[in-house]
C-alpha cells in the first residue's frame, strides 16, 4: 500500500499526518480550526485518500501556524507515499460545481512546485476562520508536495461554498493524479524516466 506517516515539531505546532493513498476517504482529523477540519475531511473524502491529522498549535496567536504546517506535512507525507511515482497518471483536474461556486483544479504531480491561485473570497471570514488561509494551506502543500497547481474559481458569491468547492476540486484532480495508470502501470510518466 502507498502509505506514509509524517511527525513534524516546531516551536509553533506539534503536527502528525498519516495517508493512505489506496484508500475509500476515511479520515479523522483534529486541528482544533473547525472550519479547516471540515475542508481536510472534504480532501481525504474527494481524493479516496485515507487521511489522519492532529494538530496541536498556537491557536492563542491565530490560525496561521496551524493551517500552514498542516499543509506542509500533507506534501510531505504525498511525497513519500508515492515515492518514485512509477505507474501514477500524474496529471489531475476537475471542474467542480458547488451551488453558487464552480471552481477549475488542474494540476500535475511533476516535483516541480507551482501555485497558480486565481481564487478570491468575497469576505474577510467564514466563521472565526481567515479566508487568506485557504490560499496558505494550498502554497503549503503544493510546494512540499511538488505540485504545478492551478486554481481557478469560476463563478462564486458565497465564502464558503467556494472555499469547499476549490477543496474538493483539488481532491477530485488529486484523486486522478494518484490512480494507477492501466497501460502504463510499471513506468515512471515522465521521458527523463525520473519524477
Amino acid at each position: 500500500m502507498r502509505s506514509a506517516q509524517i511527525s513534524r515539531k516546531t516551536a509553533e505546532t506539534t503536527i502528525s499526518v498519516e495517508i493512505n493513498l489506496d484508500g475509500s476517504g476515511t479520515y479523522d482529523n483534529k486541528t482544533g480550526v473547525g472550519f479547516f477540519d471540515h475542508m481536510l475531511d472534504q480532501l481525504s473524502r474527494h481524493s479516496l485518500i485515507d487521511m489522519t491529522v492532529r494538530c496541536d498549535g498556537d491557536l492563542h496567536i491565530d490560525d496561521h501556524h496551524t493551517v500552514e504546517d498542516v499543509g506542509i506535512a500533507l506534501g510531505q507525507a504525498l511525497v513519500s507515499a508515492l515515492g518514485d511515482k512509477r505507474g501514477i497518471r500524474r496529471y489531475g483536474d476537475c471542474l467542480l460545481a458547488m451551488d453558487d461556486a464552480l471552481v477549475r483544479t488542474a494540476l500535475d504531480l511533476s516535483g516541480r512546485p507551482y501555485l497558480v491561485w486565481n481564487l478570491d473570497l468575497p469576505t474577510q471570514k467564514i466563521g472565526t476562520f481567515d479566508c487568506e488561509l485557504v490560499r496558505e494551506f494550498f502554497q503549503a502543500f503544493s510546494t512540499h508536495g511538488g505540485i504545478t497547481l492551478h486554481v481557478d474559481a469560476l463563478h462564486g458569491i458565497n465564502s464558503h461554498h467556494i472555499a469547499e468547492a476549490a477543496f474538493k476540486s483539488v481532491a477530485r484532480a488529486l484523486r486522478e493524479a494518484v490512480e494507477s495508470d492501466p497501460r502504463k502501470a510499471d513506468a515512471i510518466p515522465s521521458t527523463k524516466g525520473m519524477l
